[in-house]
């Protein structure tokens, strides 16, 4: 699955959401984000949680729910991010080069 397959899933799947603004998806990704700090609390045994497979597992769903998130804003403002993400990439080697 690529970064373009979410995007495109995200195109697919917002409608269906009520909430349908940047600023509302925004407080979801931060949701989010902190679903996913909890998760990496539990694996580093920080909180209680269960099983490390489990755990993984779990955390793999909330990352992919912060992706989805960013490729719902994305898509609200038409970036394509495959480009984005390549021409940071380029950025930040450039940036890199001369150490």
């Amino acid at each position: 699955m690529t970064i373009r397959d979410i995007q495109e899933n995200a195109k697919e799947l917002a409608p269906k959401f009520k909430d349908k603004n940047p600023e509302q998806r925004m407080m979801y990704l931060m949701s989010e984000v902190g679903e996913t700090a909890i998760e990496v609390l539990k694996l580093q045994g920080f909180r209680s949680g269960g099983d490390a497979e489990e755990l993984k597992q779990k955390l793999g769903m909330e990352i992919f729910d912060v992706v989805w998130n960013l490729c719902d804003l994305a898509n609200m403002y038409e970036i394509d991010l495959e480009k984005a993400f390549a021409t940071k990439i380029a950025v930040n080697e450039e940036r890199f080069s001369g150490r």
